[in-house]
This record gives C-alpha cells, sequence and structure tokens, in this order.
C-alpha cells in the first residue's frame, strides 16, 4: 500500500546525494512568473480567501498559496513554467472547481457560497471540531474510579483530564474528518465499541489504547462516542475567521517529499546559530518510521530520499513500533508501514552544513567505558547503563554518514555559540549530555569528545554540588528531602537549548505541569556542573513542549496542554540555591503567560489547540521582526506568531491539504538583500498518521515554506 510519487527516490548515496549535488544552486534563481485574478461569489468581491495552484509537472508535486486582498484580488508569485490547477478555498465558501493556467493568466475565479453551515464546515480545522467535545465537568474531580463516576482516580482535576486528551494530538489531531467520523459504525453494536477498536488498531493502537485508560476506560470512551454521534447527527463548530491583516501577505509554498506513510518528524535549512548557512540550498527532514534522511531541492523542485545506516546489523537493532502481532490497520492491513532501527529523530545544521542527528547506531546497552567500574571521569560521576538513541551526522560534501556512539541518550539536539560548537542533547533521561564537535573532528575520539551530567540543584546552598544527594522518589513513593543535602531530579529533558546571553543550557519537560531546568556545566565538569529548576504555575497554564530563546536570553515554551505561550525571564530570579528551590516554585515572577488564539473547550477557558512545539526567529527571517516566538498550532493548520510588542497573534493558516500538524519550524535568508523574497521558513506536516492528511492514504508528506510579503499583491 505505500506509494510515492512525484519523487526522485534512492536508498543509496551515490544516486541520491549526487542528484541533488548537481542542480543545487549557489544563488536564487530569478523567476518572475505570476498568476494573477479575482476572486468573485453571489456576494460579490471575496477578501481572505485562499487561491490554490498546484501542479505535478514537476518533479515533485508543487502548490503555491496566496489570500485575497480586500476585493478579491490575488497574485501568485514565482511561479515556475508548468500547468497549474488553480482553485478557492475560504471560510463560508465550497472548494471552487479547478481550471487550467500557467504563468503569465490573469483568472476571473467564481466561488459558491456554501448553502448550509454544515458544508461550510467541511475545511474547518481541526481544533474547531474538536471544541464540540463534552468534558466531565470540573465539579466530577478528583476521580472516584470504575465504581463511581468512572474518571481515573489519578485525575485530580479537569485539568489533568485536558492534559490526557491532548496526549492524543501529541500524535496527530483530534477533529480531523478522519478522528471524527467513524466510517465503519454499521460494523458494531455501539458507536462506543467501534471506539473501542478504532483505538487499538495499527502500530500504534496500544499507546492510542492507554491514553483511553488514563481517563478511565469507560469514561474516555462514552466521551469520544458522544462526541462523534453528535457531529453525525449535524452539530457544527463556530465558523473561524478568515485571514485579515497582515496575515494576508502570507506566501506558501509547498514540495511534497517522502512517501504515503512517512512520519516526518522534523525538517532543518540553516545552521540556528547563522541563518545565511545553506543559502538556497537543500531543505533536510527526517522520516522517523523508515529511517530516511528527506531532501528537497527548492530551487529544481526535487526530493529524494537517503537510508539512514547503523553501525550494527539492521536486524539487530529493534525497531520503536511494533511490527507484528497488531490488530490491522484500516487502510494497510497487517502491513507494518513502519520499521526504524535506527530512529532518527532531529536533524540541525552546522556551521559547515553537515546535518547532524540524533539516531540510533546500535542496541541500547552502553560499552563499558559508559558504566560503573570505568575510569572515564563522566562515568565515574554518574554512571549509565543504556542509551536509546545516539548521534551522528550527514555530509554533503563527503556524502557519507558520520555515526557516533553516547553514553547519554538522545532526542533534540542545539548547537551552544562557543569556541567549540558544543552540541547539547535533551533525551538523556537522568542527565544532560553533550558532544564537544571540534575535538571530534580534530581527534574522530567519541569518548574523549562527550560528557554528561545528572541535574542536581543546590539545596544545601553552599554554592557547589557534592554527594550524598537527596535522590527522586521512586514510582509510588514520596520523595525525602533532607536540607542539609543536594538534590538530583529527573528533568525529563524533552526540549533542549542554549542561552546567547550566558552559554547556559535550558531544557524543557513534556509533562505536566511542566518544568524549566538550566545547567550551568561550569569550568571543570562534571564537578562543576550545577541545575536549577523552575516549575510551570499549573494554575496558570501547564504541559511544557517546545523551548526556544531569543537573542535577550528570555526563554519561550509552548503550553500544549492550556494552549498559551509562556516566556521565563531569569532576571527577575532572586534565589537560586537553598531548600526553598527543591520544588521550582521559587521564581514564579519569571513567567508570562499568554493565550493561544482558537476556540475552547466548553465550559472553561482552555484552548483546544495543541502546540507540538516552537520556535523564536531570532533574526528576522520571516519578516515579523527580529525574536518573534512563534507556537506550531499542530491542531489548527498554522504558524503562531506572537508579536513581541503589540502581543497580538498573527495566525498563518495552511488550508490545504488539511492536517497540517507541525512540529519543528526553521528559518533561512537566502539573500539578505533580497526583499522578502530572499527570506522564508519552513515546517513540514509531521503527525504519525500521515494518512490523516487530506488525500490520504496516497498524499505522501509535504514541506511547506512561508513567507510574509508587504501586501496581498506584492510581487
Amino acid at each position: 500500500m505505500r506509494r510515492i510519487y512525484g519523487l526522485v527516490v534512492a536508498v543509496t548515496l551515490a544516486t541520491t546525494w549526487v542528484t541533488v549535488a548537481q542542480n543545487r544552486s549557489v544563488s536564487a534563481q530569478e523567476n518572475d512568473g505570476v498568476i494573477t485574478g479575482t476572486v468573485t461569489s453571489g456576494d460579490g468581491a471575496e477578501a481572505g480567501v485562499w487561491v490554490i495552484a498546484e501542479t505535478d509537472d514537476l518533479e515533485t508535486v508543487f502548490r503555491k498559496i496566496v489570500v485575497t486582498d480586500d476585493d478579491g484580488k490575488f497574485l501568485m508569485p514565482e511561479m515556475p513554467d508548468a500547468g497549474f490547477d488553480v482553485w478557492v478555498r475560504g471560510y463560508g465558501l465550497l472548494d471552487s472547481s479547478p481550471v487550467t493556467a500557467r504563468p503569465g493568466a490573469d483568472l476571473q475565479l467564481a466561488a459558491t457560497v456554501a448553502p448550509t453551515p454544515r458544508e461550510a464546515a467541511q475545511v474547518y480545522p481541526s481544533n474547531y471540531w474538536l471544541a464540540l467535545i463534552d468534558l466531565p465537568g470540573s465539579h466530577e474531580f478528583p476521580g472516584t474510579g470504575d465504581n463511581g463516576n468512572g474518571i481515573n482516580e489519578r485525575l485530580q482535576d479537569q485539568s489533568e483530564w485536558i492534559n490526557v486528551l491532548k496526549g492524543c494530538q501529541r500524535c496527530h489531531q483530534v477533529g480531523n474528518e478522519r478522528t471524527r467520523l467513524v466510517p465503519d459504525l454499521d460494523q458494531f453494536d455501539s458507536t462506543i465499541a467501534a471506539w473501542e477498536d478504532r483505538t487499538q488498531r495499527g502500530q500504534r493502537g496500544s499507546l492510542m489504547n492507554s491514553f483511553i485508560t488514563q481517563f478511565g476506560r469507560r469514561r474516555g470512551l462514552e466521551m469520544v462516542a458522544d462526541w462523534s454521534d453528535r457531529i453525525a447527527a449535524g452539530a457544527v463548530p463556530p465558523a473561524p475567521p478568515r485571514p485579515s491583516g497582515v496575515e494576508r501577505n502570507v506566501v506558501l509554498t509547498m514540495w511534497n517529499w517522502g512517501d504515503n506513510v512517512a512520519f516526518v518528524h522534523d525538517e532543518i535549512a540553516t545552521d540556528k546559530r547563522n541563518p545565511r548557512v545553506n543559502a538556497n540550498g537543500p531543505i533536510y527532514g527526517v522520516d522517523i518510521g523508515n529511517d530516511f534522511l528527506l531532501i528537497t531541492d527548492t530551487e529544481q523542485h526535487q526530493s529524494t530520499m537517503l537510508k539512514i545506516p547503523l553501525r550494527a546489523d539492521r536486524s539487530t537493532v529493534p525497531s520503536m513500533f511494533t511490527t507484528e502481532g497488531f490488530a490491522p490497520w484500516r487502510d494497510f492491513g497487517e502491513e507494518a508501514v513502519w520499521n526504524d532501527p535506527a530512529n532518527p529523530h532531529n536533524p540541525m545544521l552546522d556551521a559547515e552544513g553537515r546535518v547532524w542527528l540524533t539516531t540510533r547506531v546500535q542496541a541500547p546497552d552502553n560499552p563499558a567505558w559508559c558504566k560503573e567500574g570505568s575510569d572515564n571521569p563522566y562515568a565515574e560521576n554518574f554512571p549509565i547503563n543504556r542509551a536509546g538513541r545516539h548521534t551522528g551526522y550527514f555530509d554533503p560534501e563527503a556524502q557519507k554518514f558520520v555515526l557516533i556512539h553516547t553514553c547519554f541518550g538522545t532526542h533534540h539536539l542545539q548547537f551552544a555559540e562557543d569556541d567549540n560548537d558544543t552540541l547539547y542533547f535533551s533525551g538523556g533521561g537522568q542527565v544532560v549530555g553533550w558532544l564537544d564537535t571540534k575535538m571530534y573532528d580534530e581527534t574522530g575520539d567519541e569518548r574523549a569528545s562527550q560528557g554528561w551530567c545528572p541535574t542536581v540543584l543546590d539545596t544545601n546552598g553552599d554554592g557547589a554540588i557534592s554527594k550524598p544527594w537527596n535522590e527522586p522518589a521512586r514510582r509510588g513513593e514520596e520523595a525525602e528531602f533532607d536540607a542539609a543535602l543536594d538534590t538530583r531530579i529527573n528533568a525529563g529533558a524533552y526540549g533542549v537549548i542554549t542561552n546567547p546571553v550566558d552559554d547556559a543550557v535550558w531544557t524543557v519537560s513534556d509533562d505536566y505541569p511542566g518544568k524549566l531546568v538550566r545547567l550551568d556545566p561550569g569550568d571543570n565538569p562534571p564537578e562543576t556542573c550545577m541545575s536549577e529548576l523552575y516549575t510551570v504555575p499549573a494554575e496558570h497554564g501547564y504541559r511544557t513542549r517546545g523551548l526556544d530563546v531569543d537573542r535577550n536570553g528570555i526563554l519561550w515554551a509552548a503550553l500544549a496542554g492550556s494552549s498559551h505561550f509562556a516566556s521565563f525571564d531569569r532576571s527577575k530570579c532572586t534565589v537560586f540555591s537553598g531548600p526553598t528551590v527543591h520544588d521550582g516554585r521559587q521564581c514564579d515572577e519569571g513567567w508570562e503567560f499568554y493565550k493561544a488564539p482558537g476556540p475552547d473547550f466548553k465550559g472553561t477557558d482552555i484552548g483546544t489547540d495543541f502546540h507540538y512545539y516552537n520556535w523564536v526567529d531570532q533574526f528576522n527571517t520571516l519578516g515579523l521582526g527580529e525574536n518573534v516566538p512563534i507556537a506550531n498550532g499542530s491542531s489548527s493548520d498554522s504558524l503562531l506568531a506572537l508579536m513581541p510588542d503589540t502581543k497580538e497573534w498573527v495566525v498563518m493558516r495552511v488550508p490545504y491539504p488539511q492536517g497540517f500538524h507541525s512540529r519543528g519550524v526553521d528559518g533561512r535568508i537566502d539573500d539578505p538583500n533580497g526583499g522578502w523574497k530572499g527570506r522564508g521558513i519552513y515546517a513540514t506536516y509531521g503527525a504519525d498518521a500521515a494518512w490523516h492528511v487530506e488525500g490520504g492514504p496516497v498524499e505522501p508528506g509535504n514541506l511547506v515554506k512561508f513567507q510574509i510579503r508587504p501586501n496581498p499583491l506584492a510581487n
């Protein structure tokens, strides 16, 4: 059932990379091709609707999407020489019939006003449909279990229930057509039985099943069954607003990459520290589902795939996904569409344009030099027995992968702005790890080039970290705290960033309510490593996911549970050590919270959108200004920019194909003198279930470029 079309596909370095390298542009190619026109309906000119052009005449499927101005006029810039289908999508309208056109055409596009709210709602983002769901009332918490109200006894208040529901959205949207409709209801005795079945299907069935159980199984199934029954009976959400103001200046350009089951976790365009690196070069992504490095040449409209290797035989390293014995997929039957022994997760470019990855090198068991009994100073300080993922890089110039074993696990990665190009990693479980890439390049010694530290707080206030220390509580137990000792915490490091102001390393957890951890390695790690903990005040927001920093040292974290953007300013803090810091609530004044746009769950002030991660446009790569924080609207088909001065939101919606569940964002300046055309940011469709996207299960993955021009008709 796997399909690949509109792509150049290869799994060997020689055939794939040569294709890209020979066609790679060193400077942007001038392209003055445009398609212009006007959109009208029976109501007159249609302002703030999308005009979509798509073609498969090129080596990958290509799309351009723009928004009409106040008079319904549009201009599609930089159109390659190809034949396009051009059509209109907008809130309150039916999709128009496509017309064919080539660059140079001036079109009069006829739109039809949707006859009913139900017909209009078919193109609304998933978070609007999710707003129809009925949650248990706040008075029903804490839960009393199967013999009481059916709510899991572990859920103490309504926010924790919402947090579980938001957890489902880590992997896919909840509210898109694939989730809100039950296509085989006639095969079951009840809607509840149908949901019981559908949440156990496929290679992720056990994970979906666990989320239902976290609600309290029966009560969770009743909630989603009631939701889909009411939608089937005609319930419709309120209409989203059409793009307005600067939102009408957004230009979207899109290329297919990957295949129809590609689980494209992240993309990268440049070195985060210098957005001019790799100017006009390829965009890279990782398919965590099947161990591919994706490469798209946006100048030549080519997309390719490289298989990421391991040191070990692939058959000896298990996939992250269940590959046999699972309940059949609805679309793919018993086929295991994912098999990922390398399990690549996150890419990052260095100053030379090499593509660094968090990826597996071998099975999880560590060599002796990582473990207790080794003379490695980091292992002597804190031995590590296993690592689920390691690192490495792809060198485009040498056309090869280099794999590096790390004692610590890896997840996300970020370069420091230091002399050693130190690469820091999250995902180490109980530690934060790093690689001195300068030393590694000079010596090739992976053991000497890496280090790690556990996260330990100075709770005894003596200005140093010393053993023995208070240990984290074991599961089901209460932590013991001795104020005379320092305190080790399990940071649960999910995201990671280094602060350009002081080079400190920050991590963020993926849990409720969420926490930031600051690690200062000091002059002589591991002895000088010292950490600080800052817990999110749950009464203001909860469930940290992403993490980034602006050039002023302000941390930004998306709160996926409560649908907020949160900033944290450590300069407002006055207490950094002593017994009061052990719970992380010593500096609540450092936090500020900004509610994201979109609908709320009924009876609450909690938004239904989900923010998988976030990013800060430090260098004005988009055109909205420097230090603009941007959250992924992973359930609203959007990127959400928060303007620093006004605190107003700019919603950059991707209307087609529906299902833009994005994760990472990156921005690049191809030509600093090229105006808006020389800049842009990139994101990818990133849902686990790629076939939830409009056009699935045939539609391949899509890479999206966002640009902001001066006005809706600028060329």
